[in-house]
């Protein structure tokens, strides 16, 4: 009986804290979530190459011009 109350509160307080920090990690993002290192967003339109024309990923037009 003690054991079987203390087992539901255990799963009540780590439901709990899971739903607290789900909460809080969709309320204040971190920079990181929102970026990628090189500073452009994750989801970002794809954008027209300024030499061939062609619509490219904005993380692939990064490297190119890092030289990667």
């Amino acid at each position: 009986m003690v054991l079987d109350v203390i087992t539901k509160g255990f799963a009540a307080l780590v439901s709990a804290l899971s739903l607290a920090v789900l909460i809080y990690v969709y309320a204040v993002p971190l920079d990181s979530m929102q970026k990628t290192r090189d500073g452009a967003p994750h989801f970002a339109p794809q954008v027209i190459h300024p030499e061939t024309g062609e619509s490219v990923e904005l993380g692939r037009l990064i490297r190119h011009y890092r030289g990667d």
